[in-house]
């Protein structure tokens, strides 16, 4: 890997990424797009949800300036796919700052996430491909049915920005995680000899630590839309480094397997599963009084250690199996948890409670 974009990539990401959080926590405010005191959060004082502002800025802008250090490149359709995770991320970005500002409801976010994909696969960012864990043999989803193809990689994209929107309900879980998940990235494309698309996952990490330095608690700005934006950008940048699915897989193996708890502890109490509530895990282990940073850290501890295990070369099926008891162990935690804990907000109590903050955030 050339040292020299391998160190001013992430620096320049870095430096953007500051500059930005700073306006967005000015801007915040001025365009009336906060979080009030209250709701699921519990924060205690007016906060910027303009996060999505620096997160797109400062990864666009460096992946751009990265193209001048003319690192090679090993894919033709790199410059194709480039496209689509700008486009596609712009995008998100856009339809991130107008849920901060107007609180869109679930049905215009999933189908403002199903186009973003759609743009990305449309610019050959899609899963055509992967090792089947029982018996080792490559698949090619193309040689079957494009239409495949196009589900399977709508389902990984809102999945992934879905895993991402949900676990951002503690002040910088979720971009510690992303960063974790960057780094994991990064290594296994330095090491596969990937050294151009190497730089995304490297312009990722500058840009999350920079806003996690005004992100981390106590946050003086929330992620809020940029959460879709960086979920979006994580899927595009798992299929972009060799279609690794399977590694982002085992790294947000943690998170993941909460969404899916949620989904169906949601649905057999006969609730939206779409709708948020404090049953997921980081507001369950909050709720019996862990302090934000410990959950930090059990989160990227976790993930990192599983990103490590996933480095290693290991059979498909081994991975699979770990991911399966990883997904086990988490919901045990959560059954257990769910006894020992309040109940979920109800719905109706969380809307009134967000409405009665946006009135309010409508007037400051």
């Amino acid at each position: 890997m050339p040292i020299i974009p391998a160190i001013l990539t992430p620096l320049i990401a870095l430096a953007l990424s500051l500059a930005l959080t700073r306006l967005a926590i000015w801007l915040g405010p001025r365009l009336h797009i906060v979080a009030m005191p209250g709701g699921r959060r519990q924060h205690t004082r007016v906060t910027s949800r303009l996060g999505a502002l620096p997160l797109w800025g400062a990864f666009t802008a460096t992946v751009l300036l990265s193209k001048f250090f003319n690192v090679p490149t090993l894919d033709p359709n790199e410059h194709t796919r480039l496209i689509g995770l700008l486009l596609g991320g712009t995008f998100m970005f856009v339809i991130g700052v107008i849920d901060d500002r107007f609180e869109l409801s679930s049905a215009p976010q999933f189908a403002a996430q199903a186009v973003a994909a759609l743009i990305a696969i449309g610019f050959t960012i899609f899963i055509e491909r992967f090792t089947n864990p029982l018996n080792g043999q490559l698949v090619v989803l193309r040689s079957v049915s494009m239409a495949l193809v196009v589900a399977i990689s709508l389902l990984w994209f809102m999945g992934m920005i879905n895993t991402v929107n949900w676990l951002d309900g503690i002040d910088g879980l979720a971009a510690s995680v992303a960063m974790v998940a960057a780094g994991v990235t990064a290594i296994h494309m330095i090491r596969e000899g990937q050294y151009s698309v190497a730089l995304l996952p490297l312009a990722m990490i500058g840009t999350l630590l920079g806003f996690l330095l005004f992100n981390f608690p106590p946050a003086r700005i929330f992620l809020g839309g940029g959460a879709l934006y960086l979920g979006f950008t994580l899927a595009c940048v798992g299929i972009v480094a060799g279609a690794k699915v399977a590694l982002l897989l085992l790294v947000m193996g943690l998170p993941i397997a909460d969404v899916a708890w949620q989904i169906f502890d949601r649905a057999r109490h006969g609730r939206n599963p779409t709708r948020g509530d404090r049953g997921h895990l980081h507001f369950r282990l909050l709720d019996t009084g862990w302090s934000a940073q410990k959950i930090i850290a059990l989160y990227t501890g976790t993930c990192a250690l599983f990103g490590l295990g996933a480095l290693i070369s290991q059979p498909p099926l081994l991975k699979l199996v770990t991911l399966a008891l990883l997904a086990l162990a988490v919901v045990i935690v959560l059954f257990i948890l769910s006894s020992r804990t309040h109940k979920p907000q109800p719905p109706e109590e969380q809307d009134q409670a967000e409405t009665n903050s946006r009135r309010a955030s409508s007037h400051t």
